[in-house]
């Protein structure tokens, strides 16, 4: 990342913190009479585009109206043809009216940043160069392109190319050439606010004014700011699973929706959004990044979690517990069964366990209704030979079998047994009868008994529910989606190898899968990145250093807590955290309330008080929630605000505030080698000021 970016001559980065005056800017863009006349070109047509838009939308309106009128003035009148041909041009009418709104919304999108950049490339072939305008949506008029969509073939080049030979994949092949010029744009409410241009790649400056803003209650696109390395992630259609290990603050969930905003137009005609999910690791997280694909002009995609995956398999079947909190917990025989059940060595278990299990656990007999007989050999041979389906869905198939092979002989037509009741026979012929016994029986023939602890009658604790799920897919069967092509699973490090085993049975499609191991936040779980990796062999692996997210000094600071060699700071320079010694809990208190009376008449906009568990959370708001209007980031939570938050380590992962408080910083509170690793979660949260404080002897860990 250069220091600055060199532009006629002159160097215009400045720290992130210096606003320019409004006469510099504007001295600026005068320079180029050229883009500001462009500017209210655009402007122009887009307008006019609305007011057509408009005009189709309402004549639509007036169209279906004037249809739907007649059917009702002519109900009795009308025979079943016409009345059918009334009702298939209403639904048209509604298709083509729909389709007008969604492109009008669209323009109206554009108009607030039509573009944000420029390119010039010249093809080998061609006479001259031609201009690109690079916006959010592509933008036509008249017939004539005025501005490329961000995903298509030929803006790839503003990310990925400097000046000089260029070339890009298109549909008709790789297209080389040179690129001219390479110009970025900052417009909002349709006024260009500044521009750059420059011989090499310009994004560090704009990158470095974005990344100077306060944060917001929602994720916001990057799409002005894609790097190169981000840009190659988001632009990979080849790789079946995708594996993203990314330093905190490295824009990860960002880069994964942006690629699916990729992926929903390059195959737009194979995938829609009903087509994805994406696994979060709580309801706040999944509020949090609503806003990207609605923002990038897709539908939104349908967000679960682990949990609401297991309810919609295990209904009916078993109940369990909710997870607990690791950290809270204080239960030897507890943890150690998380432990047990979160390697690799346990799926290994499970899998040798049930690959001698089919062996044993079906006892045929010969089947025989009157004079026809079903031998046991064929029975087992039909069991053996249906070995890719689950133990029961086999016994349906070989229930069919049988049917058809009395119906094959019954010349006289005797009534025969239907395949119902043929598979209750076989099934009697089971060694278990449903999937919880055969789980039991895997602990006691692993000679493991104590590793399973139900805590009611069919409720099962929730580090048994995968596991579980697990045995349930090769005895009964899951319920395989036919639907979803594309799943994201965010926080990647959190959950076991069961559970992607799990995952991998329910959804064979293409996957991305992301997250940090740095960021570990179970201390129970003891699986690696190369555990994951074994995981998926033939996955694309791709590592991101980089974090955009903290000040330089902030990050420097999180690597005195936690050494983390891999994470690389972006040159945006802030204060230094302020580690606040205190006498006791009540001036602890008082000095917090003094860092927020501080944030209220700043121009940030978010505050995270982020406290170690879920428990202290709750008690630090009451007390709070007396002077000022704070809101509560628990695990029941479905929402992110702007303002003041407290949360815990667990549920800030994955969120960014424009500053940070971290209370209790002491060696009570904060002294294992796994408080590190949390400690380091909750500084890296903060964007540009960081605030620990303490009362007792400070946590050596800072």
């Amino acid at each position: 990342m250069s220091e600055s970016q060199q532009k006629d001559g002159h160097f215009l980065n400045k720290p992130a913190h210096v606003k320019e005056s409004k006469e510099k800017k504007n001295d600026k863009i005068l320079t180029f009479p050229d883009e500001v006349k462009h500017l209210d070109n655009i402007k122009d047509k887009l307008n006019d585009a609305i007011k057509k838009a408009n005009y189709s939308v309402d004549q639509l309106d007036e169209e279906y109206m004037a249809v739907k009128k007649y059917m009702v003035q002519y109900r009795g009148e009308i025979d079943p043809h016409e009345m059918f041909q009334n009702e298939l041009t209403l639904k048209q009418v509604d298709n083509r009216g729909a389709f007008s709104v969604k492109i009008r919304d669209k323009v109206v999108k554009l108009l607030d940043s039509p573009y944000f950049a420029r390119i010039d490339f010249q093809e080998i072939s061609a006479e001259k160069a031609e201009v690109f305008y690079i916006g959010k949506f592509a933008f036509s008029y008249d017939n004539k392109l005025l501005i490329s969509d961000w995903r298509s073939p030929v803006a790839s080049m503003f990310y990925d190319c400097e000046l000089g030979a260029a070339g890009y994949n298109a549909p008709c092949g790789y297209i080389r050439g040179e690129l001219i010029r390479k110009r970025q744009f900052k417009i909002k409410n349709g006024e260009m606010e500044y521009l750059f241009e420059s011989s090499v790649n310009v994004q560090d400056d704009i990158l470095q004014r974005e990344l100077g803003h306060t944060s917001d209650e929602k994720m916001k696109s990057i799409i002005a700011t894609i790097q190169k390395e981000q840009n190659q992630i988001i632009r990979n259609e080849k790789a079946s699973t995708l594996l993203i290990q990314g330093v905190a603050g490295s824009g990860k969930t960002s880069i994964a929706l942006h690629r699916i905003a990729y992926l929903l137009y390059r195959f737009k005609s194979q995938l829609s959004a009903s087509n994805i999910i994406i696994i979060s690791p709580n309801k706040v997280f999944g509020d949090y990044i609503s806003n990207v694909l609605p923002e990038l002009g897709e539908e939104p995609i349908y967000e679960m979690s682990f949990e609401d995956i297991a309810k919609e398999q295990l209904k009916g079947i078993i109940q369990f517990e909710q997870d607990k909190d690791s950290i809270e917990m204080n239960d030897p025989k507890w943890a150690n069964r998380v432990c047990f059940k979160s390697t690799m060595g346990f799926v290994r278990l499970m899998d040798n366990y049930l690959e001698h299990m089919t062996d044993i656990i079906f006892e045929p007999m010969d089947y025989t209704f009157g004079n026809f007989i079903a031998k046991k050999e064929w029975i087992y041979d039909r069991f053996t030979s249906y070995k890719r389906h689950p133990i029961k869905q086999r016994l349906k198939i070989i229930a069919h079998d049988i049917y058809d092979y009395f119906e094959t002989d019954n010349y006289i037509e005797e009534a025969l047994p239907r395949p119902g009741a043929i598979y209750r026979s076989l099934n009697a012929m089971l060694k278990f009868k449903n999937t919880l016994a055969l789980y039991k029986d895997f602990y006691s023939q692993m000679c493991i008994e104590d590793k399973f602890v139900m805590p009611a009658k069919k409720t099962i604790e929730w580090m048994d529910v995968y596991p579980f799920m697990y045995f349930h897919a090769t005895f009964e069967g899951l319920q395989e989606s036919q639907v979803i092509r594309h799943i994201v699973i965010d926080e990647m490090q959190d959950y076991t190898p069961v559970q992607y085993a799990v995952i991998n049975i329910l959804f064979k499609c293409q996957k991305t899968i992301l997250g940090d191991f740095g960021q570990f936040i179970n201390p129970n779980h003891l699986y690696t990145l190369d555990d994951l990796r074994q995981l998926y062999k033939d996955a694309e692996f791709v590592e991101l250093k980089k974090s955009y997210r903290s000040t330089y000094e902030i990050i420097s600071f999180a690597k005195h807590v936690k050494d983390v060699d891999s994470i690389e700071a972006v040159e945006r320079h802030g204060d230094v955290p302020d580690i606040i010694c205190c006498k006791n809990e009540q001036e602890e208190l008082v000095q917090i309330k003094k860092i927020i009376d501080a944030f209220q008449s700043s121009e940030n906009i978010t505050l995270g008080i982020i406290l170690k568990t879920n428990e202290k959370v709750k008690l630090f708001y009451d007390i709070l929630s007396l002077n000022y209007e704070v809101h509560l980031i628990s695990p029941e939570s479905v929402s992110f605000m702007n303002g003041i938050s407290i949360t815990s380590i667990q549920m800030s992962k994955g969120l960014e505030f424009d500053e940070v408080i971290i209370p209790s910083v002491n060696n009570d509170t904060y002294f294992s080698n796994y408080d590190r690793s949390l400690l380091y979660i909750a500084c890296t949260r903060a964007m540009h000021k960081l605030s620990l404080t303490y009362s007792g002897k400070p946590t050596q860990l800072i």
